[in-house]
């Protein structure tokens, strides 16, 4: 287990060329590292990244809210960084000279393993921001008010969060809100009867109306520190079992086959000459059937026009030709306009006479003219009928 530090990067104006320092995570002392330099209110900007990266380490961060307030590094530790040194490199911008600085903070993690703190309780304080939190005296004074309540022989500080960095949201500059922080604590005795009341069903109830638990201690918190009771987290790793659960195996889960064996370096080459041949040779050989097959039925078995027109009576045959005849007439009509009156409009034979009447016109004769119903008057040939006279007085 490894216990969160931070640092506080005051005024950096007195910085010369590089320094170095050196800071020592001990699970026993816990605080706030200054540089301090000449006093200044020059706008200063401050930028962290570990030697050799473009950013710091995963479980270190930095907050700084004006140029004109301290930057602060704060974190946790994981057990994968125990004994590897990582030095940070600190690099100062006054905004109004325009002159840098930079530092290197060399940090040296040691394992808090032989000081176990097995209860750990995490609170939500709503009135504080993550760098309020961090100042030594204010620190102090909220592990002062745990210690009263919980009664530890040892009491350590293991993490401070901020709200956003839990996916809270920003309050609304107003009233001087905070975002709030999480502190997580540990000791090593169990968790107290104040704490635990945060656990009974009444106030469980309450939580969940959104209203707030009774808890008989939070006076002792609340002349400061207004704590979330809601949200306290209450964890025991004395009583933590083990997660892994044996596989039982059934449907889905493969068998175990052994290890597995890969295939020899050796591998005896393969003639594909044969399976080419088939994949070819075997759709061509069915498309030649088809082929075939199609031709006979399409040119083999037509019975031909001389059959058909024997099976066929010769009213039909006569009738047909006559439409075919008729059809040819009426195409040629339409691509030459200038051609004599077709035989089937024109009268055969004198209504009178009888006699055969030849064509009205010869083939040079204009018939776009030529209305498409003639009177009695326009025909040449039309025999006038005489009329009978009507008895009466005739005037010329």
């Amino acid at each position: 287990m490894l216990l969160f530090w931070w640092w506080a990067l005051g005024d950096p104006c007195a910085w010369t060329g590089k320094g170095r320092g050196t800071r020592r995570m001990s699970p026993a002392t816990s605080g706030t590292f200054l540089l301090t330099g000449e006093v200044s209110n020059d706008p200063i900007t401050f930028n962290t990244n570990l030697m050799g990266y473009p950013d710091r380490p995963g479980w270190l961060r930095y907050i700084q809210r004006t140029p004109y307030s301290d930057g602060v590094l704060y974190g946790s530790p994981t057990a994968e960084n125990v004994g590897k040194p990582t030095i940070i490199e600190i690099t100062a911008y006054n905004r109004r000279t325009f002159e840098t600085a930079r530092h290197n903070l060399i940090i040296n993690i040691m394992s808090a393993e032989e000081f176990p703190l097995p209860y750990q309780a995490e609170f939500f304080i709503k009135n504080m921001n993550v760098e309020e939190m961090l100042a030594s005296e204010v620190l102090g004074d909220f592990l002062g008010a745990v210690k009263n309540v919980w009664q530890p022989e040892r009491l350590n500080a293991i993490n401070i969060t901020s709200a956003l960095d839990r996916g809270g949201r920003v309050p609304l500059p107003i009233n001087d809100m905070k975002e709030g922080v999480y502190v997580m604590v540990g000791a090593d005795v169990a968790f107290s009867s104040c704490l635990r009341e945060v656990e009974n069903p009444q106030n469980q109830l309450r939580c969940s109306q959104e209203m707030e638990p009774v808890i008989t201690c939070d006076k002792k918190f609340r002349t400061q520190f207004y704590i979330d009771w809601c949200k306290i987290s209450l964890v025991d790793k004395t009583k933590q079992v083990s997660t892994y659960q044996e596989v039982v195996r059934g449907e889905g889960i493969l068998p175990d086959g052994g290890e597995y064996k890969p295939p020899s370096d050796s591998l005896k080459s393969r003639d594909y000459y044969t399976d080419f041949l088939v994949t070819l040779a075997v759709p061509s050989a069915v498309a030649l059937v088809l082929f075939l097959i199609l031709a006979y039925i399409m040119c083999c078995r037509r019975e031909g026009v001389e059959k058909r027109n024997m099976q066929t009576p010769d009213i039909q045959l006569v009738h047909h030709s006559s439409i075919q005849k008729s059809t040819k007439e009426l195409r040629d009509m339409s691509k030459n306009r200038e051609i004599a009156w077709p035989l089937s409009t024109l009268p055969v034979f004198h209504p009178v006479t009888g006699e055969i009447i030849p064509p009205l016109h010869t083939d040079n004769y204009d018939s776009t003219n030529m209305p498409l119903m003639q009177t009695q008057q326009n025909l040449p040939h039309q025999t006038q009928i005489p009329q009978q006279q009507t008895t009466g007085k005739w005037y010329p």
